[in-house]
């Protein structure tokens, strides 16, 4: 169980954290706690998997990478476990999911893949159809970016 004091460090951590030689006695302070009782409960947090990772947001648009594909693919399936594993597997694969096919929208599988031109995307989405024997897939660019993000699970 998620207790409000949790939910207060939880909710500090999904903002940004200050670059500066220790960051963490900084939001400590914040939240008028120790840092070592901050450090504790990050580290209980990965233990017990409500935190995955603290990481850097890359933002891929301003970093050069212009050619952002959504992949959707229609899999058999009796093999969808094994294409979802191994296109979870790729290191250029940044998201993978499984969907619900919806009407005559056919495809499950669905994935993103960042590249800093079309060409190059185009030449990584076929590699991976040829490596995995599928055909029927779509590549949806995006266009412009109206919004980007990260989940904020307290508030």
């Amino acid at each position: 169980m998620i207790s409000d004091f949790d939910k207060k460090i939880i909710s500090r951590l999904q903002e940004d954290i200050p670059i500066i030689t220790n960051p963490y006695k900084e939001i400590a302070k914040e939240l008028s706690i120790d840092e070592d009782v901050l450090i504790d409960k990050i580290r209980n947090y990965s233990e017990t998997g409500i935190l995955k990772r603290i990481g850097a947001i890359l933002y891929h648009r301003k970093a050069g990478f212009k050619a952002n594909a959504m992949v959707v693919w229609k899999i058999d399936d009796e093999r969808l476990d094994e294409i979802g594993e191994y296109m979870a597997s790729i290191s250029v694969v940044t998201h993978c999911y499984e969907r619900k096919p919806f009407g005559s929208w056919d495809y499950n599988l669905y994935t993103m893949i960042h590249e800093k031109d079309k060409e190059s995307c185009n030449k990584i989405i076929k590699q991976i159809a040829d490596d995995i024997g599928i055909e029927n897939y779509k590549i949806l660019y995006s266009t412009r970016e109206l919004k980007k993000t990260s989940m904020r699970y307290f508030k």
